[in-house]
């Protein structure tokens, strides 16, 4: 397996657990129950999750409102967007 399938694969797991984490809180927000931090949910954004947290915001109507959600996460997809072309350029 190549850097950039790894990379891939890495991406994929870590949206998917963004998105998880997403639901879990819109959950917990309508129940009144323990909510996740704002700076977990940034820090899974930033190590790779940023997609799964677009998705999870548009998806579960969540954190929408805040205008930080949006800017952070975007600019956290077009860094990992650089950083696989990054990969890509090194590898291919």
């Amino acid at each position: 397996m190549d850097n950039l399938t790894i990379y891939f694969i890495f991406i994929c797991i870590m949206s998917v657990f963004e998105l998880i984490l997403y639901a879990i809180d819109k959950y917990n927000s309508m129940h009144g129950k323990w909510r996740i931090r704002e700076k977990s949910l940034f820090l899974v954004s930033f190590l790779g999750g940023a997609l799964g947290a677009i998705f999870g915001m548009l998806i579960f109507r969540h954190k929408t409102k805040h205008w930080y959600f949006w800017i952070i996460n975007i600019l956290f997809l077009v860094l990992q967007i650089l950083l696989g072309i990054i990969i890509f350029k090194f590898t291919y």
